[in-house]
């Protein structure tokens, strides 16, 4: 995750005190040192929605064997001894689980930041004021575009306006709430009106998200960006960032899967301005990019611990049988014993990037799906070879 906000003008929201640590990618099993990874966890697969993109491959239909609450509070005592500094309830549509709000108020009493990553429908005003009495810290919303766009990739008409409601009812009761924004070639176009609509709207955040080939996100590999679109939807981000600095709105705008947005910007800012740059690089050697398996963590529905919810056909163990933190630092799979030290076993293109300390290979998952290879080069680096000093 790269905070656009904090590289540009050196802001602090809550998550930059994890990504932006001294010393912090020196950690190898989570956030920080002497913490654990945030960890997602997909607490159910059903869904009342059926996204095209989705890398559960959700329905509206029960699961069986899905975590059971007292399960789930086992689970949530191993995290907070192993000192996880947050919780995501995603799912499916987390909020269908019924046992949602005494798992999320268990979390916030553990003394774990429960955020919700959600679809935004079922949030009346009722929810949103439970969600915040409960000490919710964030409510993550998904759209895809605006109405005619965001149901058709949600897969169900009205799903923008039921969204909508869902954000203004969090608005309205002061809980802290941000947009989700997968970008794709089918709504690329929409980047700037995604952020007219958090202006009007009056909302806290928002996180564009690149594609990952993963679940029914596989069939999208061909309805992704192009390298030169990547860089056009970073150059519209960062332009209207500026603008809502410049005109003293104060929201956080970050980038997700996909670590070479944070040297797109250090080398944009350079030409113009090389000392702000050189804080954009200290800050993005913090950060040391991608961490799966090392600052970030997922769980599914059954208990299964993996990388991160993109790479769930990699398994390294189930909360049932052991503790979360017992699987995060065991390095016999691996997998996992790569992924906490994988630029060796990098290939192609990020074996030889100037910039590996700060992309860190990037996405894995989606490297796997186009090459079959998982430590191949990430096929969304959008940087050309004479950027990432690459000599032909």
């Amino acid at each position: 995750m790269i905070s656009v906000t904090k590289l540009l003008f050196d802001t602090e929201y809550f998550g930059d005190s994890l990504r932006y640590t001294k010393g912090s990618h020196g950690a190898i099993h989570g956030a920080k040192k002497d913490s654990g990874p945030v960890v997602v966890w997909n607490s159910t697969r059903t869904c009342n929605l059926k996204c095209v993109h989705c890398y559960m491959d959700s329905d509206a239909k029960a699961y069986a064997g899905e975590l059971t609450t007292e399960e789930a509070k086992k689970f949530i005592d191993d995290l907070a001894e192993f000192k996880v500094p947050v919780l995501l309830f995603s799912g499916g549509e987390p909020l269908i689980r019924p046992d949602f709000f005494e798992l999320a108020h268990y979390a916030a009493e553990k003394g774990i930041r429960p955020t919700l990553s959600t679809n935004g429908t079922l949030i009346t005003r009722e929810v949103a004021r439970k969600i915040k009495d409960i000490g919710v810290g964030y409510v993550g919303i998904s759209l895809d575009g605006l109405r005619e766009v965001n149901d058709r990739f949600r897969g169900k008409e009205g799903a923008f306006q039921k969204a909508m409601e869902g954000i203004r009812n969090c608005v309205a009761v002061g809980q802290r709430v941000g947009l989700r924004f997968t970008i794709n070639s089918h709504n690329f176009s929409e980047l700037d009106k995604i952020f007219d609509f958090i202006e009007e709207e009056n909302i806290d955040r928002v996180c564009f998200y690149h594609l990952v080939y993963s679940g029914r996100g596989n069939a999208m590999v061909n309805e992704d960006v192009t390298p030169e679109q990547s860089r056009q939807a970073m150059d519209t981000i960062i332009r209207r960032a500026m603008d809502f600095e410049r005109r003293g709105l104060k929201k956080e705008i970050l980038t997700v899967d996909n670590h070479c947005d944070g040297v797109y910007i250090y080398l944009k800012v350079l030409k113009e301005d090389p000392q702000k740059a050189a804080r954009i690089k200290e800050l993005i050697s913090m950060n040391g990019g991608n961490r799966s398996g090392i600052a970030f963590g997922e769980v599914d529905p059954l208990g299964y611990v993996h990388p991160d919810q993109f790479s769930q056909h990699i398994t390294f163990g189930n909360v049932r049988e052991r503790k979360f933190g017992d699987i995060w630092q065991d390095t016999t799979h691996p997998i996992m014993a790569g992924l906490k030290d994988r630029k060796p076993l990098l290939k192609g293109r990020c074996a030889k990037c100037q910039f590996l300390a700060n992309c860190n290979g990037n996405f894995r998952t989606r490297a796997e799906a186009v090459t079959g290879d998982f430590w191949e080069s990430d096929p969304a680096c959008y940087l050309s070879d004479e950027e990432i000093g690459i000599v032909s």
